[in-house]
């Protein structure tokens, strides 16, 4: 007879007091054909999962998994009827992963998980944790989710995830699910563990070697107390996470510096021009990424215009215009709170400097206002052509923006 049991992260947030969002299910002594036959519908191709007919959760066969090839995919697949529930908990990656409540509520531990959430410790369930790359950024990604509960790697789990980096098994993950990863990390409160573990364990140097670089990398001490490139950048996310910003301001700010580290060595620790030499290399990591368009053209401008919205207390109204126009905020004003949460988090990720105020974005915020009530059907144009129009609504622009930035004159 089949037995139903709730599994995985439903039982483990329970335990710790946490909201639980989704429940997942695992089916014992059962087979596609009856579930079908009950009203559940099949979904994915590698392993059969089936949707409740009435709550649309997620029921699966209990399985047992074997390697035999490369990668996510490189494995076969056994959901036979007589596949026990431990033999499904023992594929899992950590032990409070691995535990279960069957149908009157008794909880199921055969691999001490519930020990190990009182310890806050995140440890595999066995040496079939190696058989599966995508585990070494599981586990980054839950360090994050769960840093301030105070949870930490075991060392014998982070050895063998740097076991499994120098064994080149993490090369073979596809970009889809590399990304799937980074984005539910980047949305955890401590973005930088996510990281920091996979610099530890070798496999930021592999996935990212562009932000693996700016860790050594020196900046003048006067602006960046803080002085190394890569610990900026972590500052600079868990701020962001801090302010309640999105996935995407996170993102951006992991690579807003990544120019810093092509300055040649004989100008450090300056790096003049850093924001446009990163530009390319952000290019470069979300197309290999294969980053959404609106991570990508968030990233791409908080690359290369951070400094100059840094500058705008200083700056004339014709420049804080070109800002502007070089952010595409008149066509997309939407982006601009993104735009002005990554600059702050950038201005105030350093040390000593996490409580000073970023007037800038009320500057800019200002000048936009007053550039967008500019109407072009309002401007005199008469006898003009062509470019010339577009000069003489791009002048009624400049001098709006004089006018809400400097009232007084």
């Amino acid at each position: 007879m089949a037995k139903v049991y709730l599994v995985g992260g439903a039982v483990r947030d329970e335990l710790l007091g946490k909201k639980i969002h989704e429940r997942d299910w695992v089916v014992v002594g059962s087979t596609p054909e009856e579930l079908l036959a009950q009203g559940y519908r099949q979904v994915g191709a590698s392993f059969p999962v089936f949707l409740h007919p009435d709550t649309g959760e997620e029921f699966a066969l209990a399985r047992t998994e074997r390697k035999q090839g490369h990668g996510y995919h490189g494995f076969s697949v056994d959901f036979d009827a007589g596949v026990t529930l431990e033999q499904d908990l023992a594929r899992r990656d950590l032990t409070i992963n691995a535990m279960a409540r069957d149908e009157q509520g008794t909880l199921i531990d055969p691999f001490d998980g519930r020990n190990d959430l009182r310890q806050r410790v995140l440890r595999h369930v066995s040496d079939a944790f190696s058989e599966d790359p995508l585990r070494v950024l599981r586990v980054a990604r839950f360090a994050a989710r769960y840093r301030e509960l105070g949870f930490t790697i075991h060392p014998s789990t982070l050895r063998l995830m740097t076991g499994m980096v120098g064994s080149g098994e993490i090369e073979y993950l596809v970009p889809e699910r590399v990304w799937a990863e980074f984005e539910k990390a980047l949305s955890t409160s401590k973005p930088a563990t996510f990281i920091e573990v996979l610099r530890n364990c070798g496999a930021l140097a592999v996935l990212l070697p562009e932000v693996d670089s700016l860790f050594g990398v020196p900046q003048p001490e006067q602006h960046h107390p803080e002085i190394d490139t890569g610990i900026h950048v972590m500052m600079t996310m868990n701020l962001a996470a801090s302010m309640g910003c999105s996935a995407r301001v996170v993102f951006a700010l992991l690579l807003h510096d990544l120019g810093k580290a092509l300055t040649p060595e004989a100008r450090l620790p300056s790096h003049i021009g850093h924001e446009k030499s990163g530009v390319p290399l952000v290019r470069d990591v979300c197309e290999r990424l294969r980053v959404p368009g609106a991570y990508a053209s968030l990233a791409l401008i908080v690359c290369e215009l951070h400094l100059r919205c840094h500058r705008l207390l200083e700056a004339r109204p014709a420049t804080v215009l070109k800002l502007i126009e070089d952010a595409d905020l008149l066509r997309r004003p939407e982006r601009m709170d993104d735009f002005l949460l990554a600059c702050e988090a950038d201005y105030r990720g350093r040390k000593g400097l996490e409580d000073r105020s970023y007037p800038q974005a009320g500057r800019l915020r200002m000048a936009l206002e007053a550039a967008l009530a500019v109407r072009a059907s309002a401007v005199p144009t008469a006898g003009l052509e062509g470019r010339q129009i577009g000069e003489k609504i791009r002048e009624a622009r400049i001098s709006a923006i004089g006018d809400a930035l400097n009232p007084a004159n």
